[in-house]
């Protein structure tokens, strides 16, 4: 892997995102302007007074739902206006990067009402952990019921490393990613749930018929999607029914994988926590599947991501707009049908924000990205050509 040079840029809302100097091919691992060809983006403010969003999700009829991790506050948003949903707020764990962190929202959600929240929680004597539960949410009176938990147990420390992004595929599992909460052992041990991608049915809570280990003795084992991976911070789903997942890596080589299921996706980072092992450690006894695209040196926080819809958005069609915190801006990665990355762009309209944690599709062909900025300033942003 080639350690390339972080580039400087010059930020403006105002920049035009045409005719730039650098070309869509640029090596540089910020990603280049893109080039002749590219529609001018046009980015305004859904709502503001928000403090470190972690997700936000579509509700239908121009309604938004969304997560705010320290704050560990469950929101609506409406026609401008955020709206405060009762939830068990006290009942979540916020420590370091652990809080209040991914959402889904059901597909079926006109009929069933039903989201699922990931959340650092309680256990019983003190000790704490990482779940995922699925609430029926009465949206006219802003309310949560819990239905039930789904699955928990994911491994926790000072909370680094928390993850937990969510996301319900076509096939209807329910796909969460883990992290390994800073222990060394955790990504390469079937029997533990940290740095894992898992799946698993989004209504019992049981693991996913196709999971290459259902049939496992040992339960935690049964849900294993991919191992090997250290944080994910992303999950998105291409046209194609693909599955990729976004992770930061430790000074170097962020990731975005394509996920198989099975697949070890090889960080290892013992003796201890070990951060200066590779992040697809090809010394490990079988087969370790390399990423898909990687940042090289330094990392750029890469998180959450979305695929671009297709019609209405020229050459960013179909890429992979990837959220990135430490170098605040979003990515826009292109891979070919066989998943091979081929080339990355950065509009500079969007590196004015400050650090950007996720990036999310909507229905009507629009993106939206949330800002991860702190001190109750946050917004929620609108893209669209």
């Amino acid at each position: 892997m080639r350690r390339l040079p972080l580039a400087a840029f010059s930020l403006t809302v105002t920049a035009a995102l045409t005719g730039c100097a650098q070309g869509d091919d640029s090596p540089d691992n910020a990603g280049s302007a893109p080039g002749a060809g590219f529609p001018a983006l046009r980015v305004t403010t859904v709502v503001g007074g928000l403090d470190h969003p972690w997700d936000v999700q579509p509700l239908g009829h121009g309604r938004l739902l969304v997560s705010e991790r320290e704050r560990a506050r469950l929101s609506i948003v409406a026609h401008g206006r955020r709206h405060t949903v009762a939830f068990p707020s006290n009942r979540v764990w916020v420590s370091g990067e652990t809080g209040l962190l991914g959402l889904a929202v059901d597909p079926d959600f006109p009929q069933n009402h039903r989201i699922y929240v990931c959340q650092g929680g309680f256990r019983p004597g003190g000790d704490h952990e990482v779940r995922v539960a699925a609430w029926r949410l009465d949206v006219a009176h802003r309310e949560a019921t819990r239905i039930k938990k789904l699955i928990g147990g994911f491994p926790t420390s000072s909370g680094r490393h928390g993850g937990c992004r969510l996301l319900v595929a076509r096939n209807g599992a329910l796909i969460v990613g883990t992290g390994d909460a800073a222990q060394g052992t955790n990504p390469e041990d079937l029997h533990s749930l940290g740095g894992k991608t898992l799946r698993l049915d989004r209504f019992t809570g049981r693991p996913w018929p196709g999971n290459r280990f259902v049939h496992a003795a040992d339960r935690a084992k049964r849900y294993v999607h991919t191992w090997g991976h250290r944080n994910v911070q992303g999950l998105a789903q291409r046209a194609d029914g693909t599955l990729w997942s976004v992770e930061h890596g430790p000074d170097r080589d962020d990731e975005v994988n394509l996920l198989r299921n099975g697949h070890d996706y090889g960080w290892n980072p013992v003796p201890g926590y070990n951060e200066s092992v590779p992040m697809t450690d090809q010394s490990l006894p079988g087969p370790q599947t390399e990423a898909r695209w990687s940042s090289g040196f330094p990392t750029l926080a890469t998180s959450g991501a979305s695929f671009v819809p297709s019609k209405g958005w020229g050459p960013y069609g179909g890429r992979l707009a990837v959220a990135v915190l430490k170098s605040e801006r979003v990515l826009f990665l292109r891979f070919d049908a066989e998943g091979r990355f081929r080339s990355m762009v950065a509009p500079p309209v969007l590196q004015a924000f400050g650090r950007i944690r996720t990036v999310t599709a909507l229905p009507g062909g629009a993106l939206l990205a949330t800002t991860d900025n702190g001190g109750g300033a946050d917004q929620i942003l609108r893209i669209h050509p």
